[in-house]
């Protein structure tokens, strides 16, 4: 069952599982141009109603703003004091700052356990250590992707400047530690994405934060940034996902609209990168950097979505040169050069 209500600003939908918990979807204005949703869970399956947030939103004054306004609602139409003091748990999807960055405001106001993959624990604990570290990989990553010098000085301040909104938040758990606390919950890791991407099963609902999204295919990044991304780690994820989660009939996204048949939008995105890799092997007749293949298979683009459409571009070239399918032209240019140089890639045969 779906219910639609209009509050002054939003508007929230609530479910009901086939065991009774009731879900309200709480939308936000994550980024200027990025909505999403953290979902409240109310089950009154024990003895006193035990009330789950899964995800929190970015970490933008409107966004926050949002997310307790969300709370408000519910609260007040069930006659429950819902509130971050009384949650009995943040349940996190994945590491990305649009996912959990609301967790700093819920951690200055409560002491609610928050749970995340282990392997994406650090996102959280030592958020700005992360933005060093992945802005000097990032930084190669431009280099050898052939990024021209004043354009890679541009994306590196983009990324560093949407980054450093992000802080630090203490006191985090792992799926792991509490995985025998969570009762009906059910978790599976599916690296790729990110790499302590997991999906959440509640009764016959799913919650899939990033790993399927309805109106995209979620975003890819190479390996070479963060280990247990990659293409190649996404699509054994989605293979997993559709063995464990075969009596799903609801799955509720991190991003746009619901997913009422799970197996064929798995089969669908799996279809969109299998059409990206013969695309690029077809560029690859002729020797190409990742930007040059970037440019050509995503046209033009604007802002953050020039350095997400590289990093896709990298996640596919990365997945076919790992399989042998692409070979590197310039090898002793690389050899011979001290400093890191442009990489171009060709297809083999």
């Amino acid at each position: 069952m779906v219910t639609k209500e209009k509050t002054d600003s939003f508007e929230i939908q609530s479910f009901v599982t086939n065991r009774g918990a009731k879900v309200f979807s709480i939308p936000m204005q994550l980024f200027p141009i990025l909505r999403g949703y953290a979902y409240l869970i109310v089950d009154e399956n024990f003895s006193q109603p035990r009330y789950t947030l899964v995800d929190t939103g970015s970490v933008s004054a409107e966004a926050n703003a949002q997310l307790e306004a969300g709370l408000k609602w519910v609260s007040e139409k069930l006659s429950k004091k819902i509130d971050f003091t009384t949650l009995n748990e943040v349940l996190l999807t994945h590491g990305h700052i649009d996912h959990f960055g609301g967790c700093y405001q819920i951690r200055q106001k409560s002491s609610v356990r928050i749970v995340i993959h282990e392997l994406d624990l650090r996102n959280l604990t030592n958020y700005e250590e992360r933005i060093v570290v992945v802005s000097k990989r990032l930084e190669q990553f431009l280099i050898e992707a052939g990024v021209e010098d004043n354009r890679r000085v541009e994306y590196l301040d983009l990324y560093r400047f949407t980054k450093s909104l992000g802080k630090s938040i203490p006191n985090v758990s792992t799926y792991q530690q509490v995985g025998d606390q969570l009762d009906r919950f059910k978790i599976l890791h599916l690296p790729g994405h990110c790499a302590g991407q997991v999906v959440i099963k509640l009764d016959n609902f799913l919650f899939s934060g990033d790993m399927v999204l309805n109106h995209i295919s979620p975003h890819q990044s190479p390996e070479h940034l963060t280990l247990y991304t990659g293409l190649g780690h996404y699509l054994e994820s989605l293979d997993r996902l559709k063995e464990w989660a075969g009596d799903v009939e609801l799955t509720l996204p991190g991003h746009g609209t619901l997913i009422h048949d799970l197996e064929r939008r798995i089969s669908e995105i799996k279809q969109v990168h299998q059409e990206r890799l013969e695309k690029i092997l077809d560029m690859l007749k002729q020797p190409r950097t990742i930007a040059q293949i970037s440019s050509q298979l995503f046209g033009e683009v604007s802002g953050y979505n020039v350095l997400l459409a590289i990093e896709e571009a990298g996640a596919h070239v990365e997945y076919l040169y790992s399989r042998g399918y692409l070979e590197i032209v310039n090898l002793s240019e690389m050899e011979s050069n001290h400093q890191t140089v442009p990489i171009r890639y060709h297809r083999i045969g």
